[in-house]
């Protein structure tokens, strides 16, 4: 147990952008010269600050929870803060950090791809230094959540690209057209934390198509590009009922990937009414409060179904149901279900994390639409790393903090300290991170 002395003295000591540091030295270091080797669409000639710079800052300005882009220009208006970013990026000189109109127009000629280029290898690494193996599914199988959220809602277009959804008012009759921006996501999970490894942009080619897009759809362009980036990865798909169907079935045979969905009785009835015959017949021999079926015939496969009676937030009891293509076995069920419970990361750890305590996505920090997708994958990348470093930095693990201390803790270092010499002979050491 700390006692409050000791907390006040090791708050005292505690750098917590040299914290940060060190964390992503660890897992990443490779990571500022990706944020050089970004390709840049700017003319030469008029380049103040290169894309580490750039692409850095914003980094920065996530992991301080500073949820806009005036809040940045403002908060980082110190000489600590450009000393401390020039240090770390091995620059001669830095006068300013970028305004946040120089940054929002870099961000709207950026190649979308070269964002997730850095995500990409961020994902490769953590993979390679097998911190992660244990949460494996059965011993072999990643499990890779998917879910689409909300990004931005106009009520006049923004966009061709915009999606469409009308609502009627029941009283007067009048319609409303909002306009919004969806996306598609896919998160490794590990644990209590859930990494970005995919994003899609669910999106009208433009604004005279019949037939708007949608999350199925731009699932089977995001699972082509995971298949593309990743080769080797084994995946299971953890999604909801959205997902268990023929199409995503057949596209996980394809990509030999597993998938372990929640289902429900509307999704394919010819199943569950076969499931639900045999639970009837079963049980009434044995109660129990997780039963499974294997060999289940659907078309020209087998499925495999199992259900569980959890307890709900308001303390009462519901029957969840989840599909797949692993063999259920005594042995293995409440790992399995365990598994498919999992898949609420996305909302938890994920979106409401993201939409409510940390970056506010669904701020618009641009009116400009590739911007936007460029802002939306920095917090992904961020995000990575805030993760490793709240559950693997020593000292908070020590020291109780809420999300809002973590990150103001973080911006008072930034502002008030600048990296020394010693900082820097520290950083090139190798350190253990252990998560528990």
């Amino acid at each position: 147990m700390v006692t409050r002395k000791e907390k006040r003295n090791r708050e005292k000591e505690t750098n917590y952008f040299f914290e940060f540091l060190k964390i992503q030295k660890h897992f990443f270091k490779d990571l500022i010269n990706n944020l050089k080797n970004v390709v840049d669409h700017r003319h030469q000639s008029y380049i103040t600050y290169g894309p580490d710079v750039i692409l850095f800052t914003m980094i920065l300005k996530n992991m301080a929870g500073l949820k806009s882009m005036r809040n940045m220009s403002d908060s980082f208006n110190k000489d600590e803060c450009i000393e401390n970013v020039r240090k770390v990026l091995g620059l001669d000189s830095l006068e300013e950090l970028p305004h946040y109109d120089t940054i929002n127009d870099f961000l709207s000629g950026l190649d979308v791809h070269e964002l997730e280029k850095i995500r990409t290898y961020m994902i490769k690494e953590l993979l390679k230094k097998r911190s992660f193996e244990s949460y494996r599914i059965e011993g072999k199988y990643w499990g890779v959540i998917i879910d689409g959220t909300g990004l931005h809602t106009f009520h006049e277009k923004h966009c061709e690209h915009c999606l469409r959804r009308v609502f009627m008012n029941k009283e007067t009759g009048e319609k409303t057209v909002l306009y919004m921006h969806h996306v598609l996501e896919a998160k490794l999970v590990v644990g209590d934390m859930v990494f970005s490894i995919g994003s899609e942009f669910i999106e009208n080619e433009s604004e005279n198509i019949t037939k708007q897009d949608c999350e199925l759809k731009a699932f089977h362009r995001l699972a082509e590009k995971i298949k593309q980036t990743f080769k080797r990865l084994p995946i299971c798909i953890l999604g909801d009922s959205l997902y268990a169907c023929e199409s995503v079935f057949s596209l996980c045979d394809k990509y030999k990937w597993k998938y372990l969905c929640r289902f429900k009785e509307g999704r394919i009835r010819s199943i569950f009414s076969e499931f639900k015959a045999i639970k009837e017949w079963e049980q009434s021999k044995n109660q129990n409060p997780l039963f499974w079926v294997n060999d289940i015939a659907y078309n020209a496969r087998k499925v495999n179904l199992m259900e569980s009676t959890m307890e709900t937030e308001d303390g009462k009891t519901k029957e969840y149901v989840f599909i797949t293509d692993i063999k259920i076995t005594k042995k293995n069920a409440e790992r399995l279900i365990a598994a498919g419970r999992s898949r609420w990361k996305i909302e938890n750890q994920g979106f409401n994390e993201q939409k409510n305590n940390r970056y506010d996505i669904e701020h618009a920090n641009s009116e400009n639409y590739t911007a936007m997708k460029n802002h939306y994958l920095l917090v992904q990348i961020t995000d990575i790393i805030r993760q490793l470093y709240e559950k693997g930095s020593s000292i908070l693990k020590t020291i109780k903090k809420t999300a809002k201390e973590k990150s103001s803790n973080l911006l008072e270092s930034f502002r008030t300290r600048i990296l020394t010499d010693e900082d820097f002979s520290h950083l090139s050491k190798p350190i253990q991170v252990r998560f528990t």
